[in-house]
């Protein structure tokens, strides 16, 4: 695998911009705690038929140290994880989950600083009963992640590089960020105004 660490250093407004919508999930999924830190690693694919959260609690114990562990449910009435399995998949060095549903404890879980997004909280569990395979093919938050895919989060939003496009994007998201870093508001202003103005008279807008 290529290193990814640079992702870290980069928004997901500017990875947003080079990928598109489809690679954005949706705002349902959000930072449960605040100032959420960025987080960036592989995912590592979990599936969750609704009502039950045993391959999650498998994953903690499976998943690689810097992977974000990325989880399909699809139901919000009962808590994927909570505390505990957080307090261990920090301790396994987990970057961070990312949960395309509820979690419970969360106060517990802003205390000891671990990255959640999901959909929201309850203090129900769900079941210890379905088996699935890991690592497969998910859908998050409307974008289909594979395993090796690269997620980036932070409170801007959640974006997820294809593992096939990851050196490309990183190296186009490095040069688009150092470009807006050099530019000046004023430059930025002009041009804005420039290209505005261009698209309102091609449009008939006289003011």
């Amino acid at each position: 695998m290529n290193d990814i660490s640079g992702f870290k250093d980069i928004s997901p407004t500017t990875l947003a911009d080079l990928l598109g919508r489809a690679q954005v999930m949706d705002i349902g999924i959000r930072p449960l705690w605040s100032p959420m830190p960025r987080i960036a690693g592989p995912a590592f694919t979990v599936r969750c038929p609704p009502g039950d959260n045993l391959m999650l609690h498998a994953a903690i114990h499976r998943a690689e140290p810097g992977s974000v562990i990325v989880v399909e449910s699809g139901d919000v009435d009962h808590a994927l994880a909570g505390g505990n399995v957080c307090a261990v998949a920090r301790r396994r060095g987990i970057a961070a989950f990312v949960a395309d549903g509820v979690i419970r404890d969360l106060a517990e879980v802003r205390e000891m600083d671990f990255p959640v997004f999901a959909r929201g909280v309850i203090p129900i569990p769900g079941t210890k009963k379905a088996v699935e395979p890991l690592g497969g093919p998910v859908r998050c938050g409307g974008v289909l992640v594979n395993a090796g895919d690269i997620v980036v989060a932070d409170e801007e939003g959640i974006v997820v590089t294809p593992r096939d496009r990851q050196e490309q994007v990183l190296t186009d998201a490095r040069k688009k960020a150092a470009k807006e870093a050099g530019e000046s508001l004023d430059a930025w202003e002009a041009a804005h105004r420039a290209r505005i103005d261009d698209i309102l008279r091609a449009n008939g807008f006289e003011g």
